[in-house]
């Protein structure tokens, strides 16, 4: 068609067409070998082109992937981070609630009848069991003089109890800064007062005299000089 056309004008037309390699036109060797070294390197230009386009993609896809790859890990690492942290504060406001919660009952069924005799007994039976643990473990620890004697360490424990409970009901601010384990008698010791605390020497001294009382002191069991 594309000759038929350009042929028209001349009032020609073309029927049928053969192209022959050894026809009356033909290229000079030189030029032949100019046009096929020309086809080569075009076809290794375009080898090269398809070749760095395929490597550059493939290293976009790579980037991709492990920039999909990070993103990820940190979105699951900060969502790891915020579970923990609602579950740790879930379980601290669970604990909490459950603290006051037995904190409210005990104070409750301390102000029933007998509650404070029941949280005496409770009190001393978890005495007891504390020092029947001491030899459960390699810990060292400093024990009163009476802790072979049960049972006062059982009346030191609900003195000292019974202690707190006067104390907080009544309602007395003023904090000393040390403890004192009242004696099972009624009257102060000759040459005190009521309400007055002791010398802890006194109360050393009282107690090689009472043997068998509960008694506390704040120095160590050593010879006197």
């Amino acid at each position: 068609e594309a000759i038929n056309v350009a042929a028209k004008d001349w009032g020609l037309q073309c029927l049928r067409y053969e192209i022959s390699e050894y026809g009356d036109i033909s290229p000079p060797r030189g030029v032949r070998a100019a046009m096929e070294m020309q086809a080569e390197a075009e076809r290794k230009k375009r080898a090269q082109v398809l070749e760095s386009e395929g490597e550059r993609q493939s290293n976009i896809n790579i980037a991709d992937g492990r920039k999909s790859a990070v993103i990820l890990a940190s979105e699951a690492a900060r969502m790891d981070q915020v579970n923990r942290a609602q579950g740790e504060a879930e379980a601290i406001l669970a604990r909490a609630q459950a603290t006051a919660k037995g904190i409210a009952l005990v104070s409750q069924s301390l102000k029933e009848n007998g509650g404070v005799e029941a949280a005496s007994l409770r009190i001393a039976e978890q005495y007891i069991q504390a020092f029947s643990n001491i030899a459960k473990e390699g810990t060292t620890m400093l024990l009163p003089s009476s802790a072979a004697n049960p049972a006062n360490m059982i009346a030191q424990a609900l003195t000292m109890y019974k202690s707190l409970v006067s104390n907080s009901s009544t309602g007395d601010s003023h904090v000393n800064n040390s403890f004192e384990l009242s004696r099972s008698t009624k009257h102060a010791p000759p040459g005190e007062t009521e309400g007055e605390i002791p010398n802890p020497r006194a109360v050393e001294a009282r107690d090689t005299n009472h043997v068998g009382e509960v008694g506390f002191s704040l120095q160590s069991s050593k010879k006197k000089e």
